[in-house]
């Protein structure tokens, strides 16, 4: 364990120099290759089939450039004609120690199986970002989410255990609930999705409660954009828990691959657990400070290896370190910016939903509660936006929020979208990560529209 004087969890680790840590992941990649090909099926064939063998990849530029991608979508299909864990499972079943799943936001849940090995890996790259923010074995977690399958809070919960603090389990838990167990266990850390951070504030100014004044110190947060992406949501949860706010990028099936940096202006990749390189729409490599989508292998998962795995997440990359905080691996610039499975077009134009999402969430007036409607109109996507204001903003300020959203947006994409304002506890609320895009671009959109409108369908 670190000093805790220390900014650093493993000062050793984070501060290795780039010819290092090439270095150490060249050895580790060509170890993970050869793990594969022994032990799972599905790379063995895939690899056959294609011509590729990891005897092959001599360096870094051979590994991004002749080791087959791999995706989701390949994962999924292999589980459904193979189930539980498709051919790509690199142990026993009676090795694998815990099941999870993703969310399943964007389609069927992709089963995830962990060895105990995984579990302890997994769970140490959350420390990392923890430590930075302040975070010490002294500390209490309380955790507002319910206990499911979900990979992701599962591994921050293998994380505090790591770590060596305490655990306080909120599920099952109503919001104001959450509320009054935060004044009675008195946690020094709330754990959650930060729109459901956000939502427990909004409960506690309901009843009274000024959470600024609480035992909260640190708030830490995944699942979708929070204060390591979004300065807004930094100032809301700062000021309403009184604590300093933290993010940390995960993905579910692969690793907590990006604990926050300390400026708290992005995220470092967890290098002791994963490689990472950014490529372009044509699949090559792009310069670095060019966004690319990040392409990931990890070492923390050595049940199910995902090796050169496709994440679709738009990332602005430096393997320099540019953020001032001593860290010196690979850094995320504003997290994830988008992503490169998900575009539409609207008016000629392309739009990334996500990246509509971040700019929406950085106007001032609007709250965290809103939704992205997908319809179609004719041969072209359309595009509203429905969100909530703020508590404080008075109703004949609304418009002009909107007006706002409206007018951002068509700066920054450069198309101008739809905008409406909807009743302030109107819009659904979830512990998990929030249903923002709603998809109704089939036959169904206006009935359901109208459903949730409240009208008649």
């Amino acid at each position: 364990m670190a000093s805790a004087e220390s900014s650093h969890w493993n000062l050793w680790a984070e501060t290795l120099n780039r010819e290092a840590l090439d270095a150490l992941h060249m050895r580790r990649l060509k170890l993970v290759l050869e793990y594969a090909y022994a032990r799972s099926a599905f790379y063995k064939e895939y690899w056959q089939r294609v011509g590729f063998h990891p005897d092959s990849i001599q360096n870094l530029e051979d590994f991004k450039t002749r080791v087959p991608l791999t995706d989701k979508s390949d994962f999924l299909q292999f589980q459904e004609d193979f189930p539980p864990y498709g051919k790509t499972l690199a142990v026993g079943e009676f090795d694998v120690a815990h099941h999870a799943e993703t969310s399943g936001s964007t389609g069927i849940p992709l089963r995830i199986p962990f060895t105990d090995y995984d579990t302890e890996r997994y769970g140490e790259s959350w420390v990392y970002g923890w430590w930075a923010l302040g975070i010490r074995p002294t500390d209490s977690f309380y955790f507002a989410f319910n206990w499911g399958n979900y990979a992701g809070f599962w591994s921050a919960y293998w994380g505090v255990r790591r770590l060596g603090a305490k655990v306080y389990s909120g599920g099952g838990q109503t919001t104001e609930d959450h509320v009054r167990n935060i004044l009675r266990l008195k946690p020094t850390v709330l754990l959650s999705t930060p729109s459901f951070a956000l939502r427990i504030l909004e409960a506690a100014q309901n009843l009274g409660i000024d959470l600024s004044t609480s035992s909260i110190q640190y708030t830490y947060h995944a699942g979708e954009p929070g204060p390591c992406s979004l300065s807004s949501v930094r100032r809301k949860l700062d000021a309403g828990f009184g604590a300093i706010s933290g993010e940390l990028l995960g993905i579910a099936e692969v690793d907590a691959v990006a604990p926050g940096c300390r400026i708290r202006q992005g995220v470092h990749m967890s290098e002791m657990s994963n490689f990472s390189w950014s490529m372009g729409a044509d699949g090559q490599e792009v310069a670095e400070g060019t966004i690319g989508e990040n392409v990931v292998t990890t070492y923390a998962n050595s049940a199910q290896p995902l090796i050169n795995y496709r994440t679709h997440d738009l990332v602005r990359a430096f393997n320099l370190p540019v953020c001032g905080c001593g860290c010196t691996w690979r850094y995320l610039d504003g997290v994830v910016l988008g992503r490169s499975d998900y575009m539409i077009t609207v008016k000629g134009t392309n739009v990334y939903p996500s990246a509509v999402e971040n700019l929406i969430s950085d106007v001032s007036g609007v709250s965290p509660h809103f939704q992205l409607i997908l319809s179609r109109r004719g041969a072209f996507d359309d595009l509203l936006i429905r969100f909530e204001p703020d508590l404080q903003v008075p109703r004949d300020k609304w418009e002009g929020v909107g007006a706002e959203v409206i007018r951002r947006i068509k700066e920054v994409v450069g198309v101008r979208l739809g905008a409406e304002v909807a009743e302030p506890g109107s819009l659904p609320r979830t512990e998990l990560k929030a249903k923002r895009i709603v998809d109704l671009r089939g036959d169904e959109f206006r009935r359901e529209l109208d459903r949730q409108q409240g009208g008649q369908p």
